[in-house]
């Protein structure tokens, strides 16, 4: 079995050896840990992203192996049957992918991890709730939840360029230096609304013509595959998911009523809270917690958002321009920050900084008496003062 398994890694190998692009889970994932877990959206990378890693990697090739929990050829047995033969024939790096499709996969990494003298790397889908696994897999794994292309990211894709990132404190203190020195280089805006349509998901380099097809068969997988297996819903209510995903395209996100939505839908407060909470692990949604609310299942979100704005791009009928930029500010800050809805402005970031999102024209009206308040503006190449470029904050990571 593992002679097939090995077989595969070959082919697969074969379908990413021109993928030079390295994204940036390189320069954040500690490879000295024994488990690893990486979890993200579909369609981001992961997978590329650990074939690369293997193929970095300066050992034989019988001591490294990738294989998707999904493959026909290990249907028949366990995570730790596969593991233990890999190990015994002299193994030291194993690659699982797809985790999420195997029942209690959480019970037997814990048994490679205290069993097998074996470095793990896992991943699967965003919706997998390791926190609260029964087998207490959070303290044994060092878990990284991945995100999409930034809008640094995608330029260097796009144009074969490098550029550096930054850290939030560096571009509310120095913006207007260092967007000079981008501008120098590339003229920002002439790329960003380009990446705002379809930059997010790396595929868009592989099928620009046909991304919005590609790219609805990915959320639907999501949808209809993996939320499924991961909370148990049933088949005849996966039809109430797509609806709820459609019905936040044509309502703001400061304008949602649940009691409304949920008679639309034909489901209860209950489901519908749960609903939202699955799509939002699920990377289909971006939830915004009030200031001073909990964030549990049963709290009422304070906004609703699609996770970035390429699933407004593609999935809405009409486009809000001003949803649009807040779903990027959200999606671009969210990876290493905590943002909140606060009563002032649209964002509070850190509990520190408050920001008000709008085009070139937009004042600081409703945020002038406010410590550390900025104004995130769209359509301007370099900022002034507290009033910095949108585009920037695509270069956080």
């Amino acid at each position: 079995m593992l002679e097939v398994l090995f077989r595969k890694q070959e082919y697969i190998y074969r379908k990413i050896e021109k993928i030079e692009y390295k994204r940036y889970f390189f320069n954040e994932v500690d490879f000295e840990e024994k488990l690893i877990g990486l979890i993200g959206a579909r369609g981001i990378g992961k997978t590329t992203f650990l074939l690369q890693y293997l193929q970095s990697l300066e050992i034989q090739e019988s001591k490294k192996l990738y294989f998707s929990v999904d493959s026909i050829v290990t249907s028949n047995m366990k995570l730790f049957e596969i593991a233990e033969d890999f190990y015994n024939l002299g193994g030291e790096v194993l690659v699982i992918d797809e985790i999420h499709k195997y029942k209690d996969f959480e019970i037997e990494l814990k048994e490679i991890y205290d069993f097998l003298d074996l470095k793990v790397i896992f991943s699967g889908s965003s919706a997998v709730v390791l926190e609260h696994k029964k087998a207490d897999l959070s303290r044994r794994a060092m878990i990284y939840r991945l995100k999409g292309l930034s809008f640094r990211e995608f330029l260097e894709l796009k144009l074969g360029s490098n550029f550096a990132s930054f850290s939030l404190d560096e571009i509310l203190q120095d913006h207007i230096t260092i967007a000079r020195d981008i501008a120098k280089k590339i003229k920002p805006l002439e790329h960003f609304k380009e990446y705002l349509k379809c930059g997010y998901y790396p595929f868009y380099f592989e099928t620009k013509e046909s991304y919005c097809i590609k790219l609805e068969e990915t959320i639907n997988t999501v949808i209809e595959s993996d939320l499924p297996i991961i909370f148990n819903i049933e088949p005849s209510n996966i039809h109430k998911l797509k609806q709820l995903t459609a019905y936040i395209c044509t309502s703001k996100p400061y304008e949602l009523n649940l009691t409304s939505l949920a008679q639309k839908i034909g489901i209860n407060r209950k489901t519908l809270y749960q609903y939202i909470y699955y799509l939002n692990l699920g990377n289909i949604f971006s939830r915004l917690e009030a200031k001073g609310k909990g964030d549990s299942v049963f709290s009422k979100p304070a906004k609703l958002y699609l996770n970035n704005p390429n699933l407004n791009n593609c999935y809405c009928q009409k486009k809000e321009v001003g949803t649009i930029r807040e779903e990027f500010f959200l999606n671009m800050l969210s990876l290493k920050h905590k943002l909140l809805y606060p009563k002032q402005g649209d964002f509070l970031v850190d509990e520190k900084y408050t920001f008000e999102i709008g085009g070139k024209d937009k004042s600081f009206k409703q945020i002038k008496d406010m410590c550390d308040s900025f104004v995130a503006a769209d359509n301007i190449e370099v900022g002034f003062g507290k009033k910095v470029p949108l585009w920037l904050f695509g270069f956080l990571y």
